[in-house]
C-alpha cells in the first residue's frame, strides 16, 4: 500500500515537498548553513525509501514533474537579472571573466582528480561537467560519452555542496563585493547553489544567475575541443 503510494506521482511529489518544508523549518530553529533543506530533503527521502522498502528508480520516474520544472524555475531568474541590468552592464567584462574563471578551475580540478584516481574516460566524461546546470550537464556527459546518471549525481552533490559552504567560504575568504560572491556561486553550484546566493542578496542571486547561463555556454565552449 505504501509502496503504491510513494511510486504515484502525487505521492512521491507530496513527499518531496513535506521533507523540504521539514528541511526549511529545521534550519530556521538550528541556523546552521550545514543544514541546507534540500540535503535534508535528500536524506529523509532516502530513509523513507529505506524504511518502506521503495525502489529509488519508481521513486525517481513519479517525480518527473518535479524534473519538469527545472527548466521553468532556472528561467524565473531573469526576473532578478533584469532588476539587475544596470549592474551588470558596469561589471560585464568581471563577471564574463569570473566565469571564465570558474569553468576552467572546475573542468581541470575535475579532470586532474581523475587522472591521478586512474578512472576511465566514460567516469571522467561524468565528471567533467559537474559544476553546470543539470540540463546543460547531462547532455554533455552523453555527447562524450559519459555516464548520465552519475553525472546528474554530481551535478545535484556539486550545487548542495555550494549552498552549504558558499555563506561559509563568502565570510571566510572575505568577499564584500555582492557581484564577485554571486558570480562565484553561480559558476561553481548552479541553480541550486543560485537559490542560497539569493538568500544572501538580489545582486549576488542575479549575478549568480547571469553566471549559469554564462558558465555553461562557456564550458559547451570547451567540451568542443575535447
Amino acid at each position: 500500500m505504501i509502496s503504491e503510494i510513494l511510486t504515484s506521482p502525487l505521492g512521491a511529489i507530496f513527499l518531496s515537498a513535506v521533507c523540504f518544508v521539514l528541511g526549511s523549518w529545521l534550519q530556521r530553529k538550528v541556523r546552521s548553513p550545514l543544514l541546507n533543506p534540500l540535503l535534508v530533503a535528500v536524506a529523509l527521502i532516502i530513509l523513507v525509501l529505506q524504511l518502506t522498502g521503495v525502489p529509488p528508480q519508481a521513486f525517481t520516474d513519479a517525480t518527473q514533474v518535479i524534473a519538469m520544472l527545472l527548466g521553468p524555475a532556472t528561467a524565473v531568474l531573469a526576473v532578478s537579472i533584469y532588476r539587475q541590468i544596470q549592474v551588470l552592464k558596469r561589471h560585464f567584462l568581471p563577471v564574463v571573466l569570473g566565469c571564465l574563471a570558474g569553468v576552467l578551475t572546475s573542468v581541470g580540478s575535475a579532470y586532474l582528480l581523475c587522472s591521478l584516481l586512474g578512472l576511465d574516460r566514460a567516469l571522467t566524461a561524468s565528471m567533467l561537467p559537474k559544476s553546470v546546470t543539470t540540463a546543460i550537464s547531462m547532455e554533455l556527459s552523453r555527447q562524450q560519452g559519459g555516464i548520465v546518471a552519475v553525472t546528474v549525481a554530481v551535478t545535484v552533490c556539486t550545487g548542495i555542496l555550494g549552498a552549504v559552504l558558499a555563506p561559509l567560504l563568502v565570510r571566510l575568504l572575505r568577499i564584500r563585493h555582492p557581484v564577485a560572491a554571486g558570480v562565484a556561486i553561480g559558476a561553481s553550484s548552479h541553480a541550486i547553489g543560485t537559490s542560497k546566493a539569493l538568500e544572501l542578496g538580489e545582486v549576488e542571486g542575479a549575478m549568480s544567475g547571469v553566471a549559469i547561463g554564462v558558465s555553461g555556454l562557456l564550458t559547451v565552449l570547451i567540451f568542443l575541443f575535447l
